[in-house]
């Protein structure tokens, strides 16, 4: 597994890690420390960061053979990737056809391009949210109903 694979999964799966792991696998994948530098820090051996790296990668990629977050993500960042690049497509050619509304098709632009993290993590943290999250949401996968053979 490539160091972005597994970057890619440890930012996902983590939380499934110990602390243990999860500290050793953040030195040396997120603040690119070699492992002898993490065996000095953690007053361990090098053989043990190695083992530790190596048990993390395969319990990170048994998580997402079983649980598809990964491949989950990848598919619905690129499915609104190509929706906002139709769409930038056809906010162009509908500016050119109707100049008039130009002023409309700006402000149609600015909810498009809109950073909506903040009011994503309003609504997580409300619990009533989480209860209708829970309820209409869960049964989903890529946008069709769950049948149960996934």
């Amino acid at each position: 597994m490539d160091k972005f694979s597994f970057i890619a999964l440890w930012d996902v799966y983590n939380g499934f890690l110990t602390p243990t792991q999860r500290e050793i696998t953040n030195l040396y994948f997120n603040l690119d420390l070699t492992v002898s530098e993490i065996a000095l820090q953690k007053g361990i051996s090098r053989q043990a960061v190695s083992e530790c790296m190596k048990i993390c990668k395969k319990q990170l990629e048994d998580f997402e053979n079983r649980l598809h977050f990964c491949e989950k993500l990848n598919f619905i960042s690129l499915q609104e990737s190509l929706m906002l690049t139709e769409t930038g497509k056809w906010v162009e050619k509908f500016k050119k056809i109707h100049p008039e509304l130009t002023e409309d098709i700006n402000d149609l632009e600015d909810i498009l391009d809109k950073d909506y993290s903040d009011e994503v993590k309003k609504i997580l943290a409300d619990p009533k949210s989480q209860t209708i999250l829970n309820k209409y949401y869960t049964g989903l996968v890529y946008g069709r109903e769950k049948t149960g053979k996934e």
